[in-house]
């Protein structure tokens, strides 16, 4: 018989708390020191609307509910199953890391706590920083110290995230044709079973024979691919097969949950403001957000003026994209003169995604821009607050991250699509092609 690995202890760093207010419960039988320093810096962290606020002082109640003496001694038992958690004291920098980094911080002082756990254990390599800060793994690794990111919720591969859509080469005319004819949809299974695939609920297909081609959506529902059409949302013309597919999905009621993803330039925002404006009539409003990376980095301050002017900026592409889809007509034409009215009624709300948490989402198309910069926390506080008749559209570029502890595989839009792309109620979108201008284009390629 097998013996069992002996349980690991891992040290946790101010950042994977803020990041994920729930952290010591996701290491299984392994055992978990937090130094007294993360707990100072926890309660700087405290005070806030944003998110990390929130955690910050959820981790604080998970803390106060662990009674007992042991959290600050031996440790106390997290449940059946699960490991031991401690707090430790620190005291100073140790000799060693006084003499490689002399500044005496809040890093240097975990890093001491690693670094003497790890000189007193008889385990190699069995004591382990976690953190999301790269600088302190590099740092960590420099002194011998075993060092982790966080990867709990961290997808496996970016290059096989789900795309929501498939080509099928060299499928029977007879099916193309049925497809072209009334009621435009057809079973799957003949389709499943000569091509050996597996169809995703609400994934979409380019099905092509030498003869013609065909794009569809496999229905959950039903089990058919239905035929999916070329048609505009208001005003907006779709130019290639995924910008199709994403109208369609976007128009859908009953698809509540749609992401969009692509590099800049392939309108995933442009066709969500417009599908929202198109569909009006089924939605008490539109809310449309992005967060605001740097005010919680701080950078806000260095730009003149108010709150509202310091926002300003960020919120600017948001009514560029607006404007290109009023301007598809005429000022005195009806269709021009309604997104106007929809902005003084309050139907049409562009807001920092901070100003929109706490409202109450009922019958609202919401749409998130810029997702890539959400935490998969972040992103699951954002759908569990939809409410009867909401559409919750996400739209990113998984390559364009400006958050300092998330990357392609890390960030909230990216593990949302890994663990979604089974659900009847959601559909994805990949666009591939920029349709901004060509010059645009080519940069994004080349550059």
């Amino acid at each position: 018989m097998a013996r069992r690995p002996a349980p690991k202890t891992f040290i946790l760093d101010t950042n994977v708390i803020l990041h994920d207010a729930t952290c010591i419960h996701q290491f299984q039988e392994n055992d978990i020191i937090i130094p007294l320093t993360v707990i100072e810096e926890i309660d700087h962290f405290k005070r806030g609307t944003q998110v990390i606020n929130l955690n910050a002082r959820e981790f604080a109640r998970t803390l106060d509910s662990i009674t007992g003496n042991g959290l600050f001694n031996g440790g106390v038992s997290l449940g059946k199953g699960k490991g031991m958690v401690r707090i430790a004291i620190t005291k100073g920098l140790s000799p060693a890391i006084q003499e490689v980094f002399r500044e005496d911080n809040a890093d240097h002082r975990i890093l001491s706590v690693a670094y003497d756990l790890n000189r007193a254990s008889r385990r190699s390599k069995s004591v382990i920083l976690v953190t999301k800060d790269v600088n302190m793994r590099m740092k960590a690794k420099a002194l011998s110290i075993p060092a982790e990111d966080y990867t709990t919720d961290r997808i496996r591969s970016i290059e096989a995230l789900y795309s929501g859509k498939e080509v099928i080469e060299d499928v029977a005319d007879d099916l193309l044709n049925a497809l072209y004819q009334p009621p435009f949809e057809v079973p799957a299974d003949p389709l499943v079973r000569s091509h050996s695939i597996e169809m995703m609920p609400n994934q979409y297909f380019i099905l092509r024979s030498p003869n013609r081609s065909v794009l569809a959506c496999y229905d959950p529902v039903s089990g058919h691919l239905r035929k999916v059409d070329k048609a505009p949302a208001y005003g907006i013309k779709p130019r290639n097969a995924e910008q199709i597919f994403a109208i369609d999905a976007l128009t859908r009621t009953n698809i509540p949950l749609v992401t969009l993803t692509g590099k800049a330039g392939t309108g995933k925002t442009l066709l969500a403001l417009a599908s929202a404006i198109h569909v009006k009539k089924n939605y008490r409003q539109i809310f449309v957000a992005r967060p605001v990376v740097p005010l919680s980095n701080k950078d806000m301050g260095y730009l003149p003026g108010d709150i509202e002017s310091k926002l300003a900026p960020y919120m600017q592409p948001l009514w560029d994209n607006l404007k290109i889809i009023q301007n598809q007509y005429p000022e005195e034409d009806k269709q021009y003169q309604q997104i106007d009215q929809m902005i003084r009624d309050n139907k049409l709300v562009i807001e920092p995604l901070s100003y929109i948490r706490g409202r109450s989402l009922q019958k609202v198309f919401f749409i998130v821009d810029e997702a890539q910069n959400l935490t998969p926390h972040e992103i699951k506080t954002i759908i569990t607050r939809a409410g009867e008749g909401v559409k919750i559209v996400i739209t990113g570029d998984l390559y364009q991250i400006d958050h300092p502890y998330l990357d392609a595989q890390s960030n909230g839009l990216s593990y949302l699509i890994d663990h979604f792309k089974d659900q009847w109620l959601y559909a994805h979108v990949n666009l591939e092609k920029g349709e901004r201008s060509e010059l645009a284009e080519l940069a994004s390629n080349l550059l």
